[in-house]
Parts: structure tokens; sequence; C-alpha cells
């Protein structure tokens, strides 16, 4: 699911279940053009059961897990309260401030915080599978996406909330 709006600054909150080994994510700034509604280039908060899929132990340190900033920026998740039991109901929040602080939250815990557009992010981008498109999640606006790789995930209570 692609949203017809563009947003800047916001704070998207969502909920999600994950069946057992399933796949997807939220995206945002996303700037490709899409074949499919199912996928599209874009800063992604991954929604994975780190457990069973493989795609957990790809990537560095973590960075492909629950909550990351996909293969850019491991969450940190170091406490079992952050995360529910595969068929449970969990509770995701992706903030976008206007100075390009961005923050990932899961079950009421934050998880990762990063400057969008800083120094440190391009490196970032630079040493992931990200690095060949030019100018990654730099625009200044773009729609949000529900990514879908064929897995039984669910979202329900989709809010956004503007920043100004």
């Amino acid at each position: 699911m692609l949203t017809s709006n563009t947003f800047t600054s916001y704070e998207l909150n969502f909920d999600f279940k994950l069946s057992e080994g399933a796949n997807s994510g939220v995206k945002y700034f996303v700037s490709t053009p899409y074949k499919t509604q199912r996928s599209g280039l874009g800063l992604e908060y991954q929604i994975l059961d780190d457990e069973k899929h493989p795609d957990a132990k790809l990537g560095t340190v973590g960075n492909r897990t629950l909550a990351s900033l996909y293969d850019i920026i491991p969450s940190n998740k170091n406490d079992k309260r952050f995360q529910k039991k595969i068929g449970e109901w969990n509770q995701g929040r992706i903030i976008v401030y206007p100075n390009n602080i961005v923050q990932h939250w899961l079950n009421g815990f934050k998880v990762l915080e990063y400057e969008r557009n800083s120094n440190i992010f391009k490196v970032l981008v630079a040493h992931s599978k990200h690095a060949k498109w030019d100018g990654y999640g730099a625009q200044a606006a773009g729609p949000i996406l529900f990514q879908e790789h064929g897995d039984s995930v669910f979202y329900k209570n989709i809010k956004i909330r503007e920043l100004k």
C-alpha cells in the first residue's frame, strides 16, 4: 500500500502482527517509480521475524532485524520487553522531525535515532546495499509504502500526524 500524499516531517504510528518467518517493512521517503505497489526504493523500518527469517542474519551487526533502518542502522532491542511473540500485535512508530532527526520506536521504546542526510548517515549508506542509488533517502518529501513480500503480515491503527 502506497500513500497518495507525500510527507516531510511527521509521526507515523501503526500496529503490526507477523506470522512465523515473515518479512515486510514500512518504507518512507520512497523515491523510485514503482512497477507494483509491493516495493519501492526508500528508507525502511524493517518488520521481520528475527528468529526464523534468514535476512536477519545478513547485513552488518544486526542492521536487518526488526525495527532497524534496513541494511543501515541496527535497532537496539536489548530488553525482551521490546518484542512481542510472533502472532501478537506490536506497535511501531516512525518520527521524522523538521531538523531531519529520525527515530524508530517499537512497543513504546525508542530503538534507534539518526540524522538523515548527515555526514554519518551518508557514510552508513555508502557501506550498505543502497550505495548504488545516488541520494538514497535524501529527498525533501516522499510517500510512505507498506511493503509486501507475500508473507502474512497484518497492519492496523495506521495514523499519521504532520509535524511543523
